[in-house]
């Protein structure tokens, strides 16, 4: 990744004089992102643009997917970044076995902290709105997994062995409380998932959707959403990404108004998409329980390669997520008669 963001800083300045017709004048590396290198870039005519180099392997076909539903969405008053198209009226540009996407700088931020009651009213609002407008888009072919809601527990329950293994090799300071939040996981996999599938509706709603709409890709100032990044271009269920917006695990695991903040956010969903069906709506917080638990991810982190502040936010997000999944199980049952009421009288 170094080595490509090394090449990459020497051709992105001739990427945009000749495929864009601007100057550079200052680029900024940021550290994060999985699948793209990203730059904050100055130009000499004091405009500022974000930067997406794609890694060679990456599926590009698959991310124009993403980026035609991005621009869709802005065309329907979701706060989008404007895409640039090239000279050529394109928006990947192939410069050298590298392709580039320039979009607008968003302003606002990435919050790091809990969520506030109206910042999570207005994120429900244009979450709502984002799945209203792409009802009519047509669903992409990549489809979200959904093992949490029919895939065996026990090869799950079996790869927590495999984490405690790997944490062992990498000499990971937290193996003693690992052993025992993985034990934990083993127990509430074959505890839990049986009844909380039980509950679940035969029929969930599928569509084109962001597919990776949380914290960490919404930018804000104050209590509004700003931007919406990095759509992932799929077909998924929206009970579960509603779910997994409204019980935020930074949310939940340290604020005393977490339940408010995801009643409120559902709430002002629904003012915008009223046609989710209610089922669908109040199997939210199941559904994102469900999630978590069939989720490892964070539990190490040594093989991610990331800089120490990411690699330091990854270990916060599991701890944060072992603290939602025990809140979820000990509050379900008067979440989900809150939920109840949500759309009565609509």
């Amino acid at each position: 990744m170094q080595e490509e963001a090394a090449l990459g800083d020497e051709l992105l300045s001739k990427v945009l004089s000749d495929r864009y017709d601007v100057e550079l004048a200052e680029v900024t590396l940021v550290p994060m992102g999985t699948e793209t290198i990203n730059r904050r870039v100055a130009l000499t005519d004091g405009r500022r643009v974000f930067v997406k180099q794609y890694q060679a392997a990456a599926d590009l076909e698959h991310a124009q997917t993403a980026w035609d539903m991005s621009e869709f969405c802005r065309a329907a008053r979701v706060p989008v970044p404007r895409l640039w198209p090239n000279r050529d009226g394109d928006v990947l540009t192939r410069f050298e076995d590298v392709a580039w996407v320039v979009t607008d700088e968003a302003p606002g931020r990435v919050a790091t902290g809990p969520l506030t009651v109206p910042r999570a009213q207005h994120i429900g609002l244009m979450l709502g709105r984002m799945h209203r407008a792409l009802a009519s888009y047509p669903p992409p072919a990549r489809v979200r997994q959904t093992r949490w809601r029919t895939a065996d527990v026990e090869p799950v329950a079996a790869a927590t062995e495999t984490v405690l293994d790997r944490a062992a090799a990498q000499r990971d300071h937290r193996l003693d409380q690992l052993q025992v939040e993985l034990a934990q996981r083993r127990d509430d996999l074959r505890t839990h998932v049986p009844r909380l599938r039980a509950g679940l509706p035969d029929s969930l709603v599928a569509q084109a959707a962001h597919a990776d709409f949380t914290r960490t890709n919404l930018l804000a100032q104050e209590d509004v959403v700003t931007a919406i990044l990095d759509f992932q271009g799929e077909t998924c269920l929206l009970s579960w990404e509603l779910g997994r917006a409204a019980f935020d695990p930074r949310t939940v695991a340290n604020s005393p108004s977490w339940m408010l903040c995801a009643l409120r956010m559902i709430e002002a969903y629904r003012v915008e998409n009223p046609d989710l069906p209610l089922a669908d709506v109040r199997a939210s917080a199941r559904i994102a329980l469900l999630y978590m638990l069939f989720s490892l991810y964070g539990a190490t982190t040594a093989e991610y390669g990331l800089p120490g502040e990411a690699e330091a936010d990854l270990r916060r997000y599991w701890a944060e997520r072992q603290v939602t999944i025990r809140c979820l199980l000990s509050n379900l049952d008067d979440l989900e008669t809150a939920l109840g009421t949500i759309g009565q009288g609509w």
